[in-house]
């Protein structure tokens, strides 16, 4: 009987983890050094596109302790497109909590994450093949900005309309 109690958690627990968000055109993370970011610490993630027809819905990543002391995370995006010398710079503000101070990511222990959709607005719409450049800078008001864990740029194919 407790063989097919673990059994049912283990099968429970695998598909658990199947059942979260579709499989991404490209994802990365990197940790921030010591938990604290730097203005000077700007993350860059450089990614191809194939097939500049299809839609693609862009989306950072923010992982933070429970003791972020805000609830929202100002950033610049720097973005670098095919063929363009020049870096288009938008600003963004992501919300971690709402307004009752509850984190809105999912949490473990004093870990929480957040996915947050992003309108890059007519700065960027992957409407070209080739490498695309993304890096984020940490736009604050305290600075090193402590508590943050990691941050991470993720890109989905997006369905058509």
């Amino acid at each position: 009987m407790l063989r097919i109690a673990v059994l049912c958690l283990i099968i429970c627990a695998a598909l658990s983890g199947c059942l979260s968000y579709p499989a991404p055109y490209y994802q990365k993370q990197e940790p921030i050094p010591k938990n604290a970011w730097n203005y000077n610490f700007r993350p860059l993630f450089k990614f191809e596109i194939t097939d500049s027809a299809s839609r693609y819905q862009p989306y950072f990543i923010v992982q933070h302790t429970q003791a972020y002391p805000y609830n929202n995370l100002w950033m610049w995006i720097y973005i670098k497109t095919p063929g363009d010398s020049i870096i288009k710079k938008e600003r963004v503000n992501i919300t971690l909590a709402a307004p009752n101070g509850q984190w809105l990511g999912r949490g473990l222990g004093a870990i929480y994450e957040e996915r947050v959709a992003v309108d890059l607005g007519d700065s960027v719409r992957f409407n070209r093949n080739g490498l695309y450049e993304i890096a984020l800078e940490q736009n604050m008001r305290v600075n090193p900005l402590p508590e943050v864990l990691h941050i991470g740029f993720r890109l989905e194919k997006a369905a058509l309309r």
